[in-house]
């Protein structure tokens, strides 16, 4: 018998437990997944970088860097996705082909997922990868003045937690990033926890709040685009649509498209081309 009671919005719990598995939305999720890693393979075989730096004390603290070979280049921090259970920077190396390829330096974010540690915890290690590129960005002769962080999917979501938390614990100024880049993000936990995700991320109700980007877009101090494709989940859409309106009435908004004949984890591969419109649509905000 259906259970055609509503548990979130106008969801059913189906429908809520549909919307976020982007894998089964779309008939090609394996398919572009699979592409991954030898698309990252062949950016660390062609690009020179540095690998396996630590910023923090554990193993999984650690990022990979991607001068570009213009000195004093902006520098593009990376956060990667994938349901924060998920995959590692070693997958996504190829988010350094649009930047690098665009005269920009790229930092790809190594952290633990959430079957290691509690999802506060990741936010925490984010937060600590970013002020450390802060603070060595000389060490490739970045630019100290233009550093971006961008990321895609939960990794959207860590960036978005980790700026909201700010930088002065860090012993940094407030304004040390110029703008964010956030894709394909979930931004409200509350629907997350009631979906069949909460089978393995756990959040108190106070830390669910504390955790919703969507209810601090203020807290951020810098310009933030959102983009999400067409063929997101319908509750994908609706949060990157709720993040921007909250990040407009902050006056944090630094734009929103929604990108056509693309599905989750095919504009995350738009990545890989550093003229793809993704891509150009950062690149535009770094001017």
């Amino acid at each position: 018998m259906n259970d055609d009671r509503k548990v979130f919005l106008h969801y059913t719990q189906a429908e809520l437990d549909r919307n976020f598995d982007q894998r089964g939305w779309v008939p090609n999720a394996l398919e572009v997944i699979g592409r991954y890693p030898g698309l990252a393979a062949a950016t660390r075989q062609r690009l020179k970088h540095e690998a396996n730096v630590a910023y923090g004390r554990s193993a999984d603290e650690v990022l990979d860097i991607f001068p570009a070979a213009t000195p004093r280049a902006p520098t593009q921090i990376f956060v990667h996705g994938g349901a924060w259970r998920n995959f590692t920077k070693d997958d996504y190396s190829f988010a350094a082909e649009a930047y690098v390829g665009n005269g920009i330096n790229a930092v790809i974010v190594n952290f633990a997922k959430v079957l290691q540690v509690p999802l506060p915890e990741m936010v925490t290690q984010v937060h600590r990868a970013i002020a450390w590129v802060i603070r060595n960005v000389s060490r490739w002769s970045g630019d100290a003045n233009r550093i971006y962080v961008s990321g895609h999917s939960s990794g959207a979501h860590l960036a978005a937690m980790a700026m909201i938390r700010g930088w002065a614990s860090q012993g940094l100024g407030e304004r040390q990033i110029k703008g964010a880049q956030l894709i394909s993000g979930p931004y409200d936990m509350e629907p997350v926890l009631l979906s069949a995700r909460s089978s393995y991320v756990k959040l108190r109700k106070d830390e669910e709040r504390a955790l919703s980007p969507v209810l601090h877009a203020a807290r951020i101090a810098c310009p933030v685009f959102v983009g999400y494709a067409e063929h997101d989940t319908d509750e994908f859409q609706r949060q990157s649509q709720a993040f921007a309106a909250a990040l407009e009435k902050a006056g944090r908004l630094d734009g929103v498209r929604r990108f056509e004949g693309v599905n989750h984890f095919e504009l995350m591969e738009r990545f890989g081309d550093p003229q793809s419109p993704l891509v150009q649509e950062i690149v535009k905000r770094m001017s």
